[in-house]
Order: structure tokens, then C-alpha cells, then sequence
């Protein structure tokens, strides 16, 4: 699938969250919506990551701003994740991927030449209407959510 870029409708989804319940886009209309994308719960990028968006959690929210994190691992796997690390940042599971497949993050990579498809990390900032703001790609963790705060802030 093509990669998505400012200006397109976010993809809807519906998808099982840590804690219980469900995650839908669509219920979340009408506010921006940072929504990022990571490759594995409990690796040292993906858990850098994640607890910098939930140290920036009550700052999103206080900005009236929706915050998810999402990747293939299972709500069992997120629960756990979210547990050892005290994340306050609600995380969606996407097992059938389709969700990453429909944003164009689930890619081809390549580690000491062997080639394997994985999550590509990737942060969408949605408008309130439901049409993308600004992605970041191949995100560097270092300081990246205090700028996509920033950047959401201005919405």
C-alpha cells in the first residue's frame, strides 16, 4: 500500500486496546489525533518511545489532543508493556495487521542483509476532520514527542 501523506483521510479503525475495550478513529472526530506507529512492545526504542508519550500524556491531553500508540503485538503483550513500564498512553493491537498495511507502514526492512517485513516507526498527526496533518517517518525517538506536541499544539 502506498504511503499516506498530509492532506489524505486517516484510514479508519476499530482495534482491541491495552486495559480492555476498544479504539476506534472515528470516535475520536472532532479533536487531533497523534497517532504512532512502533514495531515491538518491550524493545529499547519502542519502550524509549512509548515512555516519552506518556510523560507528554496529561500535556496532550490538556491541549484537547487524542494520543495512540500502535503495532502488531497482542492486548496481552500491550497489557504487560504498559504495566512494567507505567505507560499512560493507550495502545491499540493490531495482530491481523491491517491498520499498518492501510497507513503503508508495514514494509520491507533489512537487518545485517536479511531482509524481513516489520513496522516502519511512524507518527501520523490527524486533523479533527479526520485528514492527515504531517507524518514523521523512520523516527528518531530523541525528543521526537515534545515535537510532535508542539506541532499538535498548533492545530
Amino acid at each position: 500500500m502506498a504511503r499516506l501523506g498530509p492532506g489524505d483521510v486517516a484510514p479508519d479503525f476499530e482495534l482491541p486496546r491495552d486495559g480492555g475495550g476498544s479504539i476506534s478513529l472515528s470516535a475520536l472526530r472532532g479533536k487531533p489525533v497523534v497517532l504512532f506507529f512502533y514495531p515491538k512492545d518491550d524493545t529499547k526504542a519502542c519502550t524509549e518511545e512509548a515512555i516519552s508519550f506518556s510523560g507528554l500524556a496529561d500535556e496532550f491531553e490538556a491541549a484537547g489532543i487524542a494520543l495512540i500508540g500502535l503495532s502488531p503485538d497482542s492486548v496481552k503483550r500491550h497489557d504487560r508493556f504498559a504495566k512494567k513500564h507505567n505507560l499512560t498512553v493507550a495502545l491499540a493491537a493490531d495482530e491481523e495487521k491491517n491498520v499498518v498495511n492501510a497507513y503503508g507502514v508495514w514494509v520491507e526492512k533489512s537487518l545485517y542483509g536479511r531482509k524481513y517485513m516489520g513496522v516502519e516507526r511512524t507518527t501520523f498527526l490527524i486533523n479533527p476532520d479526520g485528514t492527515i496533518n504531517r507524518v514523521w517517518e523512520k523516527v528518531r525517538v530523541a525528543g521526537h514527542a515534545s515535537e510532535v506536541l508542539a506541532a499538535a499544539k498548533t492545530l
